[in-house]
């Protein structure tokens, strides 16, 4: 049977939101934005809520059993833990957030030296990495928060402006990543449709069924304890 990937080059996994508290004592995860992607939570269980920061200023939305909510790149995302909360994400572009699409909301300091930078944002080994790259995200996030509250969205797009120059080193990598998912996926449609307007069908002889178990059942996420899906861009395990 031929291997085929996830609709649309979707990237998929399931977080347990973190209960640890922050300085301003709500639990939750790392907040933190994506450059290219859009990112959907699909509320699997328990109750919990999603701050979001965009130019246009805070908003809280909560989070319950059956709930979708999605967000577009430049949306600053921090989960809300209150009881329980599991969450299915979506992710498009798969590939391109592990590659550096996701940037945390660290200090402007921080930011501002890549060196610096990619030491805070290394995958956590323990809960205690996790945790302290948690709070650092949070030491960058409650300014930027705070400022849209009084209306002021400007310290939000230098936010932008720093994120951007962090991944801009790393477009050369993304686009064929691109390529290769989310655009190879659109163009298979497209030679579907065509097919089909031909009266030719052959791809349908491609059925079939795929199965993915989590490869890192209890990783360490931005928002949460993280069970990752390895499935590239073929489909394959």
């Amino acid at each position: 049977m031929n291997t085929f990937p996830l609709p649309g080059g979707i990237g998929v996994s399931h977080l347990r939101a973190y209960d640890w508290a922050a300085e301003d004592g709500v639990c939750g995860g790392s907040p933190h934005v994506h450059l290219a992607c859009t990112e959907a939570y699909v509320v699997t269980g328990g109750r919990g809520a999603v701050q979001t920061l965009s130019v246009g200023g805070y908003d809280e939305t909560p989070l319950g059993a059956g709930v979708i909510a999605w967000f577009a790149p430049g949306t600053v995302h921090r989960m809300v833990q209150e009881d329980g909360l599991r969450v299915t994400v979506l992710m498009q572009n798969s590939g391109l957030p592990e590659a550096g699409d996701a940037v945390f909301t660290f200090p402007p300091d921080v930011l501002a030296d890549p060196g610096s930078y990619a030491e805070a944002a290394a995958l956590p080994k323990n809960d205690q990495a996790a945790r302290r790259r948690r709070d650092l995200a949070i030491r960058g996030y409650l300014p930027l928060r705070e400022a849209l509250r009084d209306g002021d969205a400007e310290p939000l797009r230098e936010f932008h402006r720093a994120a951007v120059a962090l991944v801009l080193p790393k477009i050369g990598e993304w686009v064929p990543r691109w390529r290769a998912g989310a655009l190879r996926a659109a163009e298979l449609t497209g030679a579907h449709l065509a097919a089909l307007a031909g009266g030719d069908g052959s791809h349908l002889e491609q059925s079939g069924v795929r199965v993915a178990a989590p490869s890192n059942p209890d990783g360490y996420g931005m928002c949460g304890r993280r069970a990752e899906y390895d499935i590239d861009q073929e489909g394959r395990q």
